[in-house]
């Protein structure tokens, strides 16, 4: 049917960013009829790979918005792009029609040839999918493929993957909120707080989005839950598949958990021991969760313990996630661009117990309620707030009502690390953890990481760098 709708009718798709341009070369190696390729962007903003997709006679391109004039009656098949937002007209006229709209997920999963375990939740999706690739690496899987939100987008992997391969693939709400048959032999899901709310209407319509990764699974199939975080164990009440659940408090008669200080998995009530706390190199609490969760996924997925071992002991973190890119003067520089909510800036606070903080925050307004990150800052020993982009006279707001005053609005992230360093002392940490979206100043949480470092790099340069850190 998918097929049919490919190579006999008109296909949309809509947004030609990373996801948007893989579906449609895909669609191109599928024997795609006929193509239109739609970004809202003008024509000269595009990039040169977009713009050679029109080299194609298949391939129509069409740039500077989403006209509802698209939707022809030749239009058989609609692929929506992630970030585009979903309360487009476009979409309704298309629902109206009764045209499917699919994410490039959706888009690629008939012709994946490799088992998918899926990850999702709001905070730790790509830690704990780096997390769960290696331990399936060390488990002796003859190719290992990151994808989905990081990596590959699963179009590019269904020209790739083979049988004997696995797919480990992040998800997001974005993501899942378009699929009809996906379906993932393991779905994961760590946990869930209000995010992405200038996209789903309401907190009700995210967490949907998020557990439609098991609403497609049955029996044979292994959905992996946080015992800690009571929305996503309700969950567990609505899937057909086999739980497994992980907690990084408390104790489990059932799943994965820490007993003694020690990472383990129990049945029925006895307890396997798999490494130590202190075995792990990543920092805070929240990893701890994310460990489990990975442990739990590849247990699930059929990798015995001693890979599962290897991997929790020998992973190096994640790039932009808790960073510790560079010690300056017993000053230590974190990088966690990827925190890009309240929630995840909160854990990253919390991972340097006892030390004192200079916070970098701030970013484009996704809607989110900053009261409890304003208290964790009281919480967690912050000594400067330092804030910039469209959201800093909002925190700033916030965080004065509550007393906090040790605070500045800064018009550029270079001037930020500036009055961060004044600011510091020796043993300080200055932590870039936005708890917003990238997109008012930058790219993406990418390039604002990747910028932090450059930033970081230049200053220690000028001054002598003693080592310590935390």
């Amino acid at each position: 049917m998918l097929l049919d709708r490919i190579r006999k009718g008109k296909v949309l798709v809509i947004g030609m960013g990373r996801s948007g341009l893989a579906a449609a070369r895909f669609l191109l190696k599928m024997g795609a009829k006929s193509i239109i390729a739609n970004d809202h962007r003008e024509y000269t903003r595009l990039e040169k790979a977009v713009i050679d997709l029109a080299k194609h006679t298949e391939v129509e391109l069409i740039s500077g918005g989403h006209p509802l004039s698209l939707l022809t009656e030749e239009v058989t098949l609609v692929v929506k792009s992630p970030g585009v937002p979903p309360q487009l007209d476009i979409f309704e006229k298309a629902g109206s029609n009764n045209i499917p709209v699919i994410s490039e997920i959706e888009l690629a999963y008939p012709f994946l040839k490799a088992p998918i375990i899926g990850i999702t939740g709001t905070n730790g999706k790509t830690t704990t999918t780096l997390l769960t690739a290696e331990i399936f690496e060390r488990g002796g899987i003859k190719k290992v493929f990151t994808a989905g939100n990081i990596g590959k987008p699963l179009c590019d992997v269904a020209s790739e993957s083979k049988a004997g391969d696995i797919i480990i693939a992040e998800l997001s709400s974005f993501q899942l909120d378009n699929i009809i048959n996906f379906r993932p032999f393991v779905a994961l899901i760590l946990n869930i707080t209000a995010d992405h709310l200038d996209y789903h209407k309401s907190r009700d319509e995210y967490i949907h989005a998020k557990e439609k990764i098991f609403l497609n699974q049955g029996v044979s199939d292994v959905a992996v839950f946080n015992a800690m975080d009571e929305v996503v164990y309700a969950m567990h009440k609505r899937s057909a598949a086999a739980p497994v659940f992980f907690s990084g408090g408390s104790f489990l008669e059932e799943g994965f958990c820490v007993n003694d200080s020690t990472l383990g998995i129990c049945q029925k009530g006895n307890f396997l021991g798999i490494c130590g706390e202190k075995e792990l190199t990543m920092p805070g609490k929240h990893n701890l969760e994310n460990a489990l969760a990975a442990a739990a996924a590849a247990w699930a997925g059929g990798v015995d313990l001693n890979a599962i071992k290897e991997g929790l002991c020998n992973f190096k973190g994640v790039e932009h996630r808790l960073e510790l890119v560079q010690v300056i003067n017993n000053i230590s520089f974190v990088n966690d661009s990827k925190g890009t909510n309240p929630e995840a800036c909160q854990k990253a606070l919390e991972s340097f117990p006892g030390k004192s903080k200079i916070l970098i925050a701030g970013g484009k307004d996704k809607e989110a309620d900053f009261t409890s990150l304003i208290y964790s800052i009281k919480q967690n020993g912050v000594k400067y707030l330092i804030l910039l982009g469209e959201t800093a006279p909002k925190i700033k707001e916030a965080a004065m009502a509550s007393g906090i005053t040790d605070l500045q609005i800064t018009g550029t992230l270079e001037e930020a690390v500036e009055l961060a360093w004044k600011q510091a002392g020796e043993g300080d940490v200055i932590l870039l953890s936005p708890a917003c979206a990238s997109w008012d100043m930058f790219k993406d949480y990418e390039e604002r990481g990747c910028l932090f470092k450059e930033i970081v790099y230049e200053l220690g340069k000028t001054r002598i760098n003693k080592g310590g850190g935390f």
